[in-house]
């Protein structure tokens, strides 16, 4: 019997919701995963502006939903075996929180405790342009554990709409904390097959 692995996915107030539930879609195809979901309150606010779904549509992609201030959740202690946590998108309030272990509400809890017991947490860091105080909060969690994977699109599997540019960014995540069951179309090599004279410099 293939033992169930339990899945967190956050949803907070950057940008980029679609990821999440895109996430969400792709995970339910997996008998053997449990989804848990949380939204922050901003991430509920974005969510209704950005996509054609309601929350309720989105809670009923999740096998177990929380609400963002339900610290007493079974996420939010190292006794409950979780095998990856994503937050999709992550807003900078967000890393600013996980990178110092400031825990006040579900998403920030849950994430320290991945790390700290070292368990996969990627964080798709939804912001642009990026200060210093960005690029040390992302340093801080990097050093304590996370993956920091900002969803910078791919062009190369010549994406033909914005929902195949979500699908390959959410499945690249999916790959990164080690379900792989989920990941996209690998390389071929097609470049390596290149005749060598087409790589040299012409002139």
């Amino acid at each position: 019997m293939t033992e169930t692995r339990n899945v967190v996915v956050a949803i907070t107030g950057a940008s980029g919701a679609c990821l999440g539930v895109r996430i969400l879609q792709l995970l339910r195809e997996r008998p053997d995963i449990r989804t848990h979901l949380v939204l922050s309150k901003a991430g509920i606010l974005t969510l209704r502006h950005e996509c054609d779904l309601t929350l309720a549509d989105v809670r009923a992609l999740a096998d177990v939903t929380y609400r963002p201030g339900e610290i007493g959740a079974a996420i939010a202690s190292g006794s409950f075996p979780v095998a990856a946590m994503l937050v999709a998108p992550c807003s900078i309030k967000t890393l600013s929180a996980i990178a110092t272990g400031y825990t006040d509400e579900l998403v920030s809890r849950a994430a320290d405790v991945c790390l700290k017991e070292g368990r996969p947490l990627l964080l798709m860091v939804r912001e642009t342009p990026l200060h210093l105080g960005h690029l040390r909060a992302m340093v801080a969690v990097t050093e304590a554990g996370a993956i920091v994977a900002p969803p910078v699109p791919a062009f190369y599997p010549r994406p033909q709409t914005v929902g195949d540019l979500v699908d390959y960014t959410a499945r690249r995540a999916l790959a990164r904390v080690g379900l792989w069951e989920l990941a996209p179309e690998p390389w071929d090599g097609e470049l390596t097959r290149a005749d060598p004279a087409d790589l040299l410099p012409r002139g």
